[in-house]
């Protein structure tokens, strides 16, 4: 059928890594809404939670976690409820857009990767180690909000002034909407759900940290991208060769120099900051985002 062909297709392009994180939360949805529903006609829907559903979560309590060693990851691809896969996609569309064009497709996975897992230590932190919380441990998470936040706070410390036009409000710059997203994160735990607050705020510090990390010239997302090399090349049956010359492996040929271009003065991002207040950053050319990313790395 054309729709699996599109589905193989998306998955087999090495550069549509955003695309590839919509769709893989969108076939965990639609998986688990079929499940349910042809459980609930078949009359077994009274296993879809301890059977199905529990394969998907991240446990809070670690005998279940253990028992369930890859929730770990799965939980933040999963989703009920049609609002709340809604909003994680969107917020991923908009602000993994950023990250993707400005800092590529491999790094778009990274932050979204870490900031799941960091979102999930947190959680579990939380429910073990703080007492309050203890009388809720078992409590599960789902969703991509952990990952998400991690795009949208390391879009918003990459480019703080670039703007969103919002409904009613008109341009926003996003560093004031990573803020209203920490805000209701904070409120998330005084509301009845901590551990999602929690999460969030994980993932939020991972967005910050990797983006400062990155500008200081250390890239925390090579152990991801070293998994999803393995994984690629597992799936795809090319294993790694090596040219060799009279038994002896051929030496490597010296990496050419690369010039390290100027970072540009106040004046010209002054310039290009402006040029985005008055038309949006997508109206910048290739070279202007790169001298604003040179000058992030200050």
């Amino acid at each position: 059928m054309s729709v699996f062909n599109d589905i193989r297709t998306a998955f087999s392009r090495r550069d549509n890594a955003l695309n590839q994180l919509l769709l893989l939360n969108v076939l965990v949805f639609v998986f688990l809404v079929l499940t349910e529903a042809l459980m609930k006609l078949t009359g077994t829907y009274g296993q879809y939670y301890p059977n199905v559903i529990r394969q998907f979560q991240l446990p809070s309590d670690l005998p279940s976690l253990l028992r369930h060693p890859w929730t770990i990851l799965t939980y933040a691809f999963t989703h009920e409820g049609f609002l709340h896969i809604l909003f994680n996609l969107l917020n991923l569309y908009w602000f993994g857009a950023l990250i993707r064009e400005y800092l590529g497709d491999r790094r778009l996975v990274s932050v979204y990767v870490l900031g799941a897992l960091v979102g999930a230590v947190a959680f579990l932190l939380a429910f073990n180690l703080i007492p309050a919380l203890r009388p809720s441990l078992g409590v599960p998470l789902i969703g991509a909000s952990a990952g998400v936040t991690a795009v949208i706070m390391a879009a918003a410390t990459l480019m703080p002034e670039y703007q969103f036009s919002l409904i009613l409000l008109g341009p926003v710059r996003i560093k004031y909407i990573a803020a209203v997203v920490i805000l209701l994160s904070v409120l998330a735990i005084n509301q009845g759900n901590p551990g999602g607050g929690l999460a969030h705020i994980g993932g939020a510090v991972l967005g910050f940290v990797f983006i400062r990390q990155l500008q200081a010239g250390r890239d925390l997302g090579r152990p991801v991208q070293a998994v999803g090399d393995w994984v690629g090349r597992l799936f795809s049956g090319r294993p790694n060769l090596r040219a060799t010359r009279g038994g002896a492996p051929a030496a490597a040929p010296a990496p050419a120099r690369k010039a390290t271009p100027a970072k540009p003065g106040e004046d010209e991002i002054d310039l290009i900051l402006d040029k985005i207040s008055h038309s949006g950053y997508e109206s910048l050319s290739k070279e202007e985002k790169q001298k604003l990313f040179r000058a992030s790395q200050k």
